[in-house]
């Protein structure tokens, strides 16, 4: 467990069922007139009135609004750098991206663009980022990535087929708001993966080398209230108690990788994406368990600790098949919730594994993070549990 650790997160949380609607009056947190606003969010969003939702409230609040929905679903380096170019001629007092992960991260990006005279491929990296960017407010409209309450931003980067993040606290909104309203309408698949993702974020920061106290609590509770609602959620999502579950479940996801850090499975999942576009939950879906497995000497007695806030039963058993009994329950959730398990649906072959362990390898920051050294042959003995 790390010795020196911190935590930081967004300045304002606003949650529960119905939240959206007093982001009217939650504008005064912002510190400064709000006069002007961009709303970031992709076509779906407004399609189910959210969008309007909002610009119906800045407009009662006399703000001039406008709307850009040329967000990718997983955006790349030049889809970022398209967008900034096409509002930069503008100038807004606050920036709101209502969305999935994809969208909020861009829109954190955006935000730093606008004070850094600095493009996307310059902020790669940790701590990069000079100067406060304009203040934004996240939406999410998923329960998985946690991306409101990090100081992170993922990019894709297809000349090298490979997704890369850039890390700082100017990231960091001022204004968050949790709604679980806004997430009934996800599909099954999207509350799948998305979920699996949150749990992820949980369950690595858990054994990262830089756990600590702090992300301990939050990433426990994560656990707790991600396993008792996934399967309810996936099954009945017209649940709001679940749906509200899986949303604070995730946002404490977040808080507890911005303060120990993801792993293993998040490394190898990166180069899935980057070059056979595999979404992102899925990914790590797949590459959890096995990862686990490869991990288990060294984080036994932390399985053991993350059963029983999921549900397992631990009387009677050894630490090691508690531990055990957690990867198992496991790959149950992701037969249950129908996440594809086997890599050759999405293109990839026997041939493609080397080079997914060479660009995984590259993803230093997080396999730091690893209880355990993984070499290019672990790696690649991972991938091909996934070739079946």
């Amino acid at each position: 467990m790390s010795s020196l650790y911190q935590f930081q997160t967004a300045d304002h949380i606003i949650s529960g069922p119905k939240s959206l609607e007093s982001l009217g009056q939650q504008l005064r947190l912002i510190g400064t007139e709000v006069k002007s606003a961009l709303i970031i969010t992709q076509p779906p969003m407004k399609d189910l009135g959210f969008v309007d939702e909002v610009k119906n409230q800045l407009s009662t609040n006399g703000i001039k609004t406008d709307i850009n929905m040329s967000i990718l679903p997983e955006p790349t380096v030049e889809n970022i750098e398209e967008v900034f170019q096409s509002i930069a001629s503008e100038q807004y007092d606050v920036l709101i991206g209502i969305g999935g992960g994809s969208v909020l991260d861009t829109t954190k990006i955006l935000s730093v663009l606008r004070t850094n005279n600095k493009s996307v491929r310059e902020l790669l990296g940790t701590d990069l980022v000079e100067h406060p960017g304009v203040p934004t407010i996240l939406i999410p409209t998923t329960s998985g990535t946690g991306s409101e309450v990090t100081p992170n931003a993922i990019v894709t980067l297809p000349d090298e087929e490979l997704k890369i993040g850039i890390v700082s606290k100017y990231l960091l909104p001022k204004i968050v708001i949790l709604d679980p309203m806004l997430t009934l309408g996800l599909p099954r698949p999207i509350t799948a993966a998305t979920g699996m993702d949150a749990f992820t974020h949980s369950l690595e920061s858990f054994i990262s080398n830089k756990a600590n106290l702090i992300s301990d609590m939050v990433a426990l509770e994560s656990i707790r209230l991600i396993s008792s609602s996934i399967v309810e959620a996936y099954q009945n999502g017209d649940s709001v108690e679940a749906r509200e579950k899986m949303l604070v479940g995730s946002m404490y996801g977040g808080m507890a990788l911005t303060s120990a850090g993801t792993a293993a499975v998040h490394a190898l999942a990166y180069p899935l994406g980057g070059k056979f576009k595999i979404p992102h939950g899925v990914a790590n879906s797949m590459l959890l368990p096995h990862v686990m497995e490869f991990n288990m000497d060294a984080i036994t007695d932390r399985l053991f600790l993350v059963a029983e806030p999921m549900g397992i039963s631990v009387q009677g058993y050894s630490k090691a098949e508690v531990a055990q009994k957690v990867v198992d329950r496991i790959v149950e959730w992701t037969n249950i919730l129908e996440i594809p398990q086997n890599l050759k649906e999405y293109g990839v072959t026997e041939d493609d594994i080397p080079e997914l362990a060479i660009s995984a390898a590259k993803v230093t920051r997080l396999l730091n993070n690893n209880p355990k050294d993984v070499s290019l042959e672990d790696m690649e003995a991972i991938y091909r549990k996934l070739l079946v």
